[in-house]
This record gives structure tokens, C-alpha cells and sequence, in this order.
């Protein structure tokens, strides 16, 4: 076997020029698809955190229905306080459940004594909320310059920066809420501005944050109801197992028709960047299929030259006595060291590129956020599993002009001009 693979080598330097443009031009698309794939899931990895860990957190509970009709606000699908405890119990009882918090989502009519518009609004308990999205005071700018201990106090309310810019309210400056509640009456209270917020989606957002005691005064709720519970678990990459977990667990408690009385969604059924995270996989997979068509391509021309090349070469090895197996193994063995060549090479250069990329780094910003940092990796699993496609792909461009090669008729092999 090493004899096959020494001859292999051997028959590929015999046609250097040839060789050595065919193995550049595996190694060229072997390193596009690691340093695209490594850079692809850094950004896809950053902004499902961005996501997840300052607005959305990675999973909601809500009353049944709520997702639904989730761009209407409705007051009237809220948990009640005894499920609630139900829900509390279950969570705490889940290993893999880091945290989890209680929100009131509904839309109010904002003044500020002069003009009024709509906003939706988020009430959160501070303490809790920190603990499922840690990174959501990166979004708020507040009159000090600095996050404060509490994000947020009683009495005080965070708006959106648009919407603060059109109504020319400042931090520190007065404004009015007005909501309707659950029975249809209305209700206002004062609040003070204790911070300025851009949303996650973009400047068109209109979503601010206040106190969830105060939500509940705005609203005149009797008992401690929520509209949903957000979490956070652990280890991100168990998300699908403990969502299907809680789900079946959640499935148990019915209504009096039998139907299930919560939901549970996870960040990808909850956010639009889910169909974007879509796509970069698309892409990523699109990458690896032009990188296999490049590798069939060069290895097949290069072996099919080959043969035609040898042909009277071919018929000697035959009439000397060597088998159409043989023939055929060494022909794959040609094929499978060039592409066993561009696979290292390319894997070399490519991890050069991808700690490269991690030295010099990447930048952009999103929202708020400035000088958010790319830091492409990639795994040993996903570079093992490129090079043994690159691998097999060359075996198998191989396998036709190898198998043409054992079939030749040494007579007419050694006539063949």
C-alpha cells in the first residue's frame, strides 16, 4: 500500500506545473469555506446573543394564543398568580433553567404634556430581568453616563430614543401614561425618565421599560398576574432539548376543553433574525457545495488528462502481468494524494486565517452598540468533517478515468498513438 502511494506521488510530480495549479485551486476553496464558515457563525453566534441577551431572553412562557395575537397586546390572556407559582415551581425544579423572569407587555398612550403618542412597554422586575438578558442596560443611556445599581425604580420609566427625540423629552423630564385596562376602563400616572432606549431591531422600534409594580397600578390589577415569563438556561447549545422538555411538561395542565392553557417558544419563533440565521446557513451550505464542484471538477480533469496521457504506459503495466485492481488502486491513489495534499495545506492556512482574523479583528456596530467584535472559530468537528468531503469527493472524481484505466486492453493500449 505505502509502494502504491510512493508511485502516486511520483506520477503526480511528473506533471508539476499541472499538479501544483489543481492543488491550489482545492486548497483556494477549502480555505474560502473554512474562513467564510468560521466568520458566518461568529456573526449568526453574536447576534443571537445581542438578541437573546438584551431584549428577547432565550425562551417565553405565555397563556395559550398569546404569540398569536402577540402585535395587539392582549390584557386579557394574562398568567394569573397561582399559576404563576405553578410555572416558578417547574423552573426551579429544571437543572438546566439559569433564571427566569416575569413581564407585562401592553401598549399606553405617552405625553409629555404637549404632544401624545402610543408606545409599547415593557414592566420587568430589575433584579430578575438583569439575570435572563444581562446585556440589556448595553441598549440604555442614562443621565449619569453610567448603568446604576437598580436599572430601574418604581416611578420611573426607560422610552425608546426616537421616540424621545420626536417628543423632545429628555432623562430627568416628566411624562404622562394613559392605558386602558383589562375591563376597558382607563388609567394615567406620572412617571420620571430615568433612561433613553434604543431598540434591538432597529431605530423604528418603540418599545420602552418600566417597574412591573407600576405596570400593575397603571393597569389595576388585583393580584400578581404577568403577561409572560421569560428564561434563560444554562448552556445555549441544550436549548432544543429543554424546550421540548418544559413543553411536554407544560402540555400536562389543560383547560376545561381539554386544550393546553400555556405555550412556550423559543427565541427563534419569537424573533425575524431567526429566518436570517436561516439564511446564513443556506449560504454556508452553498459555500460547501461550490468547494465539492470545484474538487470533482479539477480532480476529474486532472485524472482524466492522466490517463489519456499514459495510455501505452497502461498497456505496458497490463502486458507486463499487473492486475486491472492494481491499476485501478493507483490511479486512486493519485487521486486521493492530491486531494489528501490540498486538504492539509488548505487546513493549515486556513486556521493561520481564522487566527489571524482573531488577531487583527473585526468590528461593526449594531444599534447601540459600537465596536461589537467578530471572533471567528471554528470546531475540529467541522474542519474533520470538510476534509473527509474533500476526501471522498477526490476518490470519487478518480473513480472513472481509474476505471477506464483497468479496463484497457494491453494490445490496444500499446498500439494507441
Amino acid at each position: 500500500m505505502i509502494r502504491i502511494f510512493k508511485i502516486a506521488l511520483r506520477n503526480l510530480m511528473r506533471y508539476k506545473r499541472r499538479t501544483l495549479l489543481t492543488s491550489l485551486l482545492i486548497t483556494l476553496g477549502l480555505l474560502m469555506v473554512i474562513l467564510f464558515s468560521g466568520l458566518a457563525g461568529s456573526f449568526k453566534e453574536m447576534m443571537i446573543g445581542q438578541i437573546t441577551d438584551s431584549n428577547l431572553a432565550q425562551m417565553q412562557i405565555h397563556k395559550r394564543g398569546y404569540v398569536s395575537s402577540i402585535d395587539t397586546s392582549p390584557l386579557n390572556l394574562t398568567i394569573n398568580q397561582k399559576s404563576c407559582k405553578k410555572i416558578e415551581k417547574i423552573l426551579g425544579e429544571n437543572p438546566d433553567i439559569e433564571a427566569y423572569a416575569p413581564r407585562i407587555k401592553f401598549s399606553a398612550m405617552l405625553s409629555n404634556f404637549k404632544e401624545t403618542t402610543n408606545i409599547r412597554l415593557n414592566a420587568i422586575d430589575p433584579e430578575k430581568e438583569i439575570k435572563v438578558c444581562p446585556n440589556v442596560s448595553d441598549r440604555m443611556k442614562f443621565g449619569s453616563g453610567k448603568v446604576p445599581d437598580i436599572l430601574l425604580k418604581p416611578g420611573e420609566i426607560i422610552i425608546p430614543e426616537k421616540l424621545a427625540a420626536g417628543l423632545k423629552i429628555e432623562i430627568g423630564g416628566s411624562v404622562v401614561l394613559v392605558a386602558n385596562n383589562k375591563d376597558g376602563s382607563v388609567n394615567g400616572l406620572n412617571f420620571r425618565v430615568a433612561g433613553i432606549i434604543e431598540s434591538i431591531l432597529g431605530p423604528q422600534g418603540k418599545e420602552g421599560y418600566m417597574h412591573i409594580k407600576d405596570a400593575r397600578s397603571l393597569l389595576r390589577m388585583e393580584k400578581s398576574e404577568v403577561i409572560e415569563i421569560a428564561l434563560r438556561i444554562k448552556k445555549f447549545d441544550k436549548l432544543d432539548d429543554v424546550y421540548t422538555d418544559l413543553k411536554s411538561v407544560l402540555a400536562k395542565f389543560k383547560n376545561k376543553k381539554g386544550k393546553p392553557v400555556f405555550e412556550i417558544h423559543t427565541w427563534k419563533k419569537l424573533s425575524p433574525f431567526s429566518n436570517i440565521a436561516k439564511m446564513i446557513d443556506i449560504m454556508t451550505v452553498s459555500m460547501k457545495i461550490i468547494m465539492i464542484a470545484i474538487v470533482l471538477i479539477s480532480i476529474l480533469n486532472v485524472m482524466m488528462m492522466s490517463v489519456y496521457e499514459r495510455v501505452r504506459e497502461i498497456g505496458t503495466m497490463s502486458a507486463m502481468g499487473t492486475s486491472p485492481g492494481r491499476i485501478m488502486g493507483l490511479f486512486l491513489a493519485e487521486g486521493l494524494s492530491l486531494g489528501l495534499i490540498s486538504t492539509l495545506v488548505g487546513n493549515v492556512i486556513g486556521i493561520a486565517g481564522i487566527y489571524s482574523l482573531n488577531i487583527y479583528k473585526i468590528s461593526y456596530t449594531f444599534g447601540r452598540m459600537d465596536n461589537l467584535l467578530l471572533s471567528p472559530t471554528i470546531s475540529f468537528s467541522e474542519l474533520a468533517w470538510v476534509s473527509a468531503t474533500v476526501l471522498l469527493v477526490s476518490v470519487f472524481a478518480t473513480l472513472q478515468p481509474a476505471y477506464k484505466a483497468s479496463r484497457m486492453e494491453p494490445v490496444d493500449a500499446l498500439g494507441h498513438v
